[in-house]
């Protein structure tokens, strides 16, 4: 008997957060996709032609149950509710958990896989890796690496993720931060005295807040913070969440590209 390539893979997917829409777009299987996060912007073509079925901590059971899916693809233990109400309908749920950029890589291949294209995952993998090496060579041509402090949330001062720790490496950056990165939760990445940042000193801060607008302004009136040299050197900038705080393709193209033209102007001013 013959089979065709993906004829083992999920034909109706609902991905209950944005990275694995995007991983299935990128690997030309967006087909298969029958409801997606409304939280989704990448790419904008799945918020336009995908029924929307869930927040990040809620969705739509019913609505879920309506698409006859025969996989569920959602992140971390934020949505272990959502999972446990689907698994009870019948319904198959992988819950993925990456935090660094080799386990996002692994997302993209067992998505693929799930989708029964490993050989299209592994060559998007290869393609991804491949741009993220060029980024290390660039930023290894660098004079200096800025000191930088990457700030995800600001009320109370949350630090990098791991995988954004990790790109801002490989972009020619230090994360000030760095030991706190591979904390299992954002309550972990906490910096509970602030001015804890002030004497780490970075030369750059950047901020993602999580869907709200950075404010440099609100920066550099923080009390004590006026001789931060990113502060006095006016290098505050902002990489939007979705472009850096998905934990899928988007950060390791965008995100990163970002954060090295970020690291190489500064670099060029010194």
């Amino acid at each position: 008997m013959s089979l065709s390539p993906g004829a083992f893979g999920a034909r109706r997917i609902v991905c209950l957060t944005e990275e694995t829409t995007e991983i299935l777009y990128l690997l030309g299987e967006q087909d298969r996709i029958v409801g997606i996060s409304g939280f989704t912007v990448r790419p904008p073509q799945a918020r336009r032609d995908k029924p929307k079925v869930s927040a990040f901590t809620s969705a739509k059971i019913d609505k879920i149950l309506a698409l006859r899916p025969d996989l569920v693809l959602g992140f971390s233990d934020l949505q272990a509710d959502i999972a446990a109400q689907l698994i009870r309908a019948g319904v198959a749920v992988f819950i993925f958990n990456q935090r660094s950029v080799a386990e996002i890589l692994q997302t993209i291949y067992t998505v693929g896989a799930l989708a029964g294209v490993p050989h299209k995952a592994e060559a998007l993998i290869a393609q991804l890796q491949d741009g993220m090496e060029t980024v290390r060579a660039a930023a290894q041509q660098l004079p200096r690496r800025p000191r930088v402090f990457f700030e995800e949330w600001h009320e109370p001062n949350i630090s990098a993720i791991r995988w954004v720790s990790e790109l801002i490496g490989i972009a020619g950056g230090e994360d000030c931060f760095a030991e706190l990165s591979r904390a299992p939760d954002a309550k972990s990445r906490i910096i509970a005295d602030p001015l804890e940042i002030v004497r780490r000193g970075p030369d750059i801060i950047i901020g993602s807040w999580c869907g709200r607008k950075f404010s440099a302004d609100q920066v550099r009136q923080r009390p004590g913070w006026q001789d931060v040299p990113a502060v006095q050197n006016n290098q505050l900038f902002e990489i939007k969440s979705p472009d850096i705080l998905q934990p899928g393709p988007a950060a390791l193209i965008d995100g990163l590209q970002q954060l090295h033209a970020i690291f190489a102007a500064w670099a060029g001013r010194q």
